[in-house]
């Protein structure tokens, strides 16, 4: 088996917040108020609650077979053949999510903090982190992420506390002025990038100790992430407005710089840099840690490790691919890929999970 670690539930349902939070912190806002407005929170919660069906469903499958990843299950479900071929096609989901994180690092680093700084060379640099970061195993990430949350909580609770005093709750009214379907509209951002991406999660069910606790697990972790978010979604349209937040490509990073505590206290919008950039990153690597093992189990190679160098160097190149600019890009996050992760990261494990029930009803039928 290409990973011999084991990780603590306690590490697994650290991994499954922050992954929730990853990139959703700095875009989220943005892309769910355009649709939802200031009811934007509403959005939240419905997301948060579909999300939380969601990653149930998720740890169903991943019961179904718990010693095997996700890559196992499909051709154990499908058959070999079949199941190989379904399996290569799911590995292109992950790989496309990294490309796009090496994206979004490199056109914010170069949007908001070093202008004159090719974006090659942040994709570049990024990457090399988080392949040296796989490289290390499954483990060693996970402790990772323990040592994070400190960091991240801590800078989320400042932000949150240091733009209290300019919250006006005015801005959230009035409720459902354009009626729900807004509503609903801004919900799939909030449904799809936070929550259904958490499918790569049954990647790892072997490799976690306690597994009767998985499901618990899974849920808390997405419960936590997801409400951070909302958090976040709220003072953004408090203190921004549903407007500016709609307008501003990365309202948490345009809150951070409006803090200001007398004359001492400002310009503390790294701080929110910082919190994205740890987010992002156990994001990044968690995923290019499943698309490595994924790839390497289809290929029943030994090892994992021996893929992370070209793999990275395919991540580098599609990059700048897969969207020419920055407009392009954010129209792309809001319009089009919310429909991309229900169609890849939800209806696909319904699918399997309706396949197994089939089969095992022929398989118990009496006249067979």
């Amino acid at each position: 088996m290409p990973e011999n670690g084991k990780i603590s539930i306690r590490q697994f349902t650290i991994l499954v917040m922050l992954v929730t939070i990853g990139d959703s912190i700095l875009i989220l806002p943005s892309i769910s108020s355009s649709f939802a407005k200031q009811d934007t929170w509403i959005s939240g919660i419905i997301g948060l609650l579909v999300g939380l069906i969601a990653v149930y469903i998720f740890s169903a499958l991943g019961n179904l077979y718990p010693k095997l990843t996700l890559i196992q299950a499909i051709q154990k479900i499908l058959g070999k053949w079949f199941g190989t071929l379904v399996a290569a096609l799911f590995l292109l989901f992950p790989l496309i999510t990294i490309v796009t994180f090496t994206r979004e690092m490199g056109d914010f680093i170069t949007t908001e903090m070093m202008a004159e700084t090719p974006t090659l060379a942040i994709q570049i640099l990024f990457t090399c982190i988080v392949i040296f970061a796989v490289r290390l195993g499954l483990e060693v990430f996970a402790r990772t992420g323990e040592i994070f949350l400190p960091c991240i909580i801590l800078l989320f609770l400042l932000l949150v506390i240091f733009l209290i005093p300019q919250a006006e709750f005015e801005k959230l009214l009035p409720i459902l002025e354009n009626g729900i379907k807004p509503v609903i509209h801004g919900s799939f951002s909030f449904i799809a990038y936070p929550f259904l991406e958490l499918v790569v999660f049954l990647m790892i069910f072997p490799y976690i100790n306690q597994v009767r606790l998985i499901r618990k697990g899974f849920l808390q972790g997405a419960l936590l992430g997801g409400l951070v978010l909302i958090i976040l979604v709220v003072i953004s349209i408090l203190v921004l407005g549903a407007d500016e937040t709609a307008r501003t490509i990365y309202p948490s990073y345009s809150l951070a710089r409006r803090i200001s505590i007398g004359l001492f206290f400002e310009r503390v919008e790294a701080m929110v840099a910082l919190l994205w950039m740890l987010t992002i990153f156990m994001k990044s690597t968690f995923y290019f840690y499943v698309f490595n093992l994924g790839l390497a189990q289809l290929l029943k190679l030994k090892g994992y490790r021996m893929l992370t160098l070209p793999t990275g160097f395919l991540i580098i190149v599609l990059s700048p691919i897969i969207s020419p600019n920055i407009t392009y890009y954010n129209n792309l996050l809001a319009e089009y890929l919310p429909y991309y992760d229900v169609t890849c990261y939800l209806l696909f494990p319904v699918f399997l999970l309706v396949i197994h029930f089939i089969k095992n009803r022929f398989k118990s039928s009496p006249d067979t």
